[in-house]
């Protein structure tokens, strides 16, 4: 029997993160105690996003975020973190940010960057598998007057169904304009966990594309 892989050897390469992922201590990233991503990002440790926990597993318990609104993981590492936005632009809309506090994208740190440029590209292609959707829009808002209601930075993923007649529709609520409805909680259970699905099953089909290459 083949050994098993430790959590570092399944992730893409990227900048070595100073949290041990098998030692979490949220006590060691910076935040900000009024801001609801620092308390996602407190609430939920790191896992191998090449082979996700059980959506039964408490790691993932959605109210564990309470009294805030329920959190549905798709994604998190010793760096990142990401979620479904409780307020989709469309199904499958996706938020990812740094666990440390980083107000704007220029407060990210290289380390961040790089995995943030990793994640992205990742998730992306998970959202395609599982909405069946093949366009999408990645935004990132900076600031008040850029439309970042949240000042902690995080990416938008926001797949882009056929929108024939909505688009300009669409674009405005994209940039604060116009009114969002609220996820429903049992459609973001299943749809996270088909999210997280997606990300291992890209990983692990890269690991072995990279495997391969080098035969």
């Amino acid at each position: 029997m083949a050994p098993a892989k430790d959590f570092e050897s399944s992730l893409p390469p990227s900048p070595p993160s100073s949290t041990p992922t098998s030692q979490f201590d949220s006590s060691t990233h910076s935040e900000d105690s009024s801001c609801p991503f620092c308390h996602i990002s407190n609430t939920f440790a790191p896992y191998d996003p090449s082979s996700p926990p059980s959506p039964t597993s408490p790691s993932l318990n959605p109210e564990a975020t309470s009294p805030s609104p329920s959190t549905f993981l798709v994604l998190s590492t010793p760096i990142l973190i990401a979620f479904l936005d409780i307020l989709p632009l469309s199904h499958g809309h996706v938020l990812l940010c740094p666990r440390r506090h980083a107000p704007k994208l220029t407060s990210a740190t290289p380390d961040e960057s790089a995995s943030l440029g990793i994640y992205l590209r990742l998730l992306s292609a998970a959202l395609v598998r599982v909405t069946g959707v093949k366009d999408w829009n990645v935004v990132q808002n900076n600031g008040a007057a850029a439309a970042q209601v949240v000042p902690h930075m995080h990416f938008h993923i926001i797949p882009r169904p056929d929108l024939t007649g909505r688009r300009e529709r669409f674009t405005s609520t994209m940039f604060g304009r116009g009114q969002r409805e609220e996820l429903d909680e049992d459609e973001g259970a299943v749809l996270a966990e088909r999210i997280r699905g997606a990300v291992g099953e890209i990983l692990r089909e890269e690991e072995e594309d990279a495997r391969k290459s080098k035969l």
